[in-house]
């Protein structure tokens, strides 16, 4: 069963670039470490605190795989280190969810 971890972020509307550079630097972490990542999303117009990032498992299993993993990866040690350091986000909350697979990844006929 595929998983998808939604995150939500409260980040510091004065500090966007800040949250896209961490964005970008998961970008390239996620996939080395087995995640499908969706993608991350500033927020654009409205609400300008909230922040998303959306990444795929194949199993519960295989994202706490992917957790222990990070614990040791040192670009990803690096990137936790520059939120922690410059405070942009103001807090983060997980949802699991999971896919109705005939719904995924759907593209325009």
């Amino acid at each position: 069963m595929k998983i998808t971890c939604f995150i939500e972020y409260h980040i510091k509307p004065e500090h966007r670039q800040k949250f896209q550079h961490y964005a970008e630097q998961w970008g390239q972490i996620i996939p080395q470490l087995g995640g499908e990542l969706i993608g991350y999303f500033l927020p654009y117009e409205g609400t300008n605190h909230i922040a998303y990032g959306l990444i795929s498992f194949s199993h519960l299993a295989d994202y706490e795989a992917y957790r222990e993993q990070l614990k040791s990866h040192p670009k990803g040690i690096a990137n936790f280190g520059f939120a922690m350091k410059e405070k942009f986000i103001i807090n983060e909350k997980r949802t699991f969810l999971e896919v109705v697979p005939s719904t995924y990844w759907k593209t325009a006929i």
